[in-house]
């Protein structure tokens, strides 16, 4: 049963106000990939133009290179002059990198997806960084929180795997289970939230914790969080400059890591995707007008817009993974393949083709409008596994493989790799597109890439 709270100081704050604005919040299109995936969570750039290839050993095409302490698998995100990147660092690391170099560790050569994970008990310090985009330098960090993680991680995941969000005057980030903090863009904590453990694992043993990944969107002055968990599931916006809470819808779900996203029509649905149901809600209110059944567990892919359609998919177990393409405004049924989906990596729509990118590397382009396959093949031979979602400009489609590298192919209905560009260090982050430059997180970096 949905229950719905709705303060009546707060509507009526939110109807005579809005968000804030100024000279820094309006900024040309090109330099806002505000969100994780950018403007409305698309991933796509229509005015940016970033490098097909680039050469990190030699220099070439790489503007700046910024070390980040500590593990992130967040993404960038970019407004105007500013970038912006949360980590978690644990502690004994960081006084480790203060020390003697005679006295520093050599990082292990092990594969850390595959190792054991160390740090779920030992203290850390969740940061915000912001970085000057022309140079790469660091403007400030700020701390959000110190102390030992509330809930324990997966060995493929980290404690700050939410994207920060920002609408030009605010930066918001979701701390995992430390809280959800706000700053302005000269770094002062404006305000924050405890939002309680996000207990998130494996359904069937709640024991098995695997941490939080649902990163915040600000939409119409509010930074909307989904927090689907074991226990006490529930969809809110917080007001963006006070941090009080709007609505709450309490609802009965399992355990998401998707981020949610509002359609930009002439009447928004704000679109959430759950192991129970996908869902369409009134931003405004919160009120629920419509629900689809998902038919899979385990829910980590974000709804991506395409036209009036909304494309769901993603789920585990492998057996039921189904593709929607649902109205986005009355939540009816337009087309569905019964399998084909994707377990981690949220699909891209780009000039007319959904590509779906599952995670052992094998592509399959679809028409958006109709659900029919147009090919189906393996991005590369000797391609790894792939986390990070696509993303795309300028006619091209940029893949990010675990193993770090990333292939670039060009959009359309016959699939035509145009480049194989390596990075030093693995890569599960989705990366940035700001105008000419696309922006790439590696386990320890920021790489800035551009046409030289």
């Amino acid at each position: 049963m949905m229950k719905l709270r709705v303060p009546l100081g707060l509507l009526i704050g939110f109807l005579l106000g809005g968000s804030m604005a100024g000279p820094r919040a309006q900024v040309a299109p090109e330099v806002r990939w505000p969100s994780f995936r950018g403007v409305d969570a698309t991933g796509v750039a229509e005015t940016g133009n970033p490098p097909a290839r680039w050469d990190v050993e030699n220099g070439r095409n790489v503007a700046w290179t910024t070390p980040i302490p500590g593990v992130g698998h967040s993404s960038p995100i970019v407004w105007g002059d500013r970038v912006f990147v949360t980590t978690a660092v644990m502690l004994e690391d960081d006084a480790r990198r203060d020390a003697p170099a005679e006295n520093a560790k050599p990082a292990p050569a092990a594969n850390p997806l595959e190792a054991p994970v160390t740090d779920n008990d030992k203290p850390h310090a969740w940061r915000l960084y912001c970085l000057d985009r022309k140079d790469g330098r660091v403007l400030w960090e700020r701390t959000a929180h110190q102390g030992i993680p509330r809930i324990k991680r997966h060995p493929k995941t980290t404690h700050a795997s939410a994207t920060p969000a920002s609408d030009g005057v605010h930066v918001v980030a979701m701390m995992g289970s430390e809280g959800l903090y706000a700053y302005d863009f000269d770094g002062r904590q404006l305000w924050k939230q405890d939002l309680g453990a996000l207990d998130v694992g494996l359904v069937e043993d709640p024991t098995d914790q695997w941490g939080p990944a649902s990163s915040p969107i600000i939409h119409g002055g509010r930074v909307i969080v989904q927090n689907d968990r074991h226990k006490n599931s529930f969809v809110a916006p917080f007001d963006v400059k006070t941090g009080r809470e709007v609505w709450r819808v309490d609802r009965d779900e399992l355990p998401a890591w998707s981020t949610p996203v509002v359609h930009p029509s002439a009447e928004p649905r704000l679109i959430t995707n759950s192991p129970h149901f996908i869902r369409g809600h009134d931003p405004e209110t919160g009120k629920e007008l419509w629900r689809v059944p998902a038919e899979a567990e385990v829910k980590v892919v974000t709804p991506v817009i395409a036209g009036d359609l909304i494309i769901v998919t993603g789920g585990w177990p492998l057996g039921g993974q189904p593709i929607f393409g649902i109205r986005a405004a009355t939540g009816e049924v337009e087309w569905k393949v019964d399998r084909g989906s994707t377990y981690t990596t949220t699909p891209i729509v780009y000039q007319g083709i959904l590509c779906i990118v599952a995670d052992n590397g094998v592509l399959a382009a679809y028409d958006v409008k109709t659900g029919e396959r147009l090919y189906q093949q393996r991005i590369a031979r000797d391609a790894g596994g792939f986390s990070a979602s696509p993303v795309a400009a300028a006619g091209r489609v940029y893949f990010t493989s675990e193993d770090g590298v990333v292939y670039v192919a060009r959009a359309g209905k016959v699939f035509e790799l145009l480049a194989r560009n390596d990075m030093p260090e693995m890569c599960l982050a989705t990366p940035a597109i700001t105008g000419d430059m696309l922006i790439v997180r590696t386990r320890g970096h920021l790489y800035a890439l551009r046409e030289s």
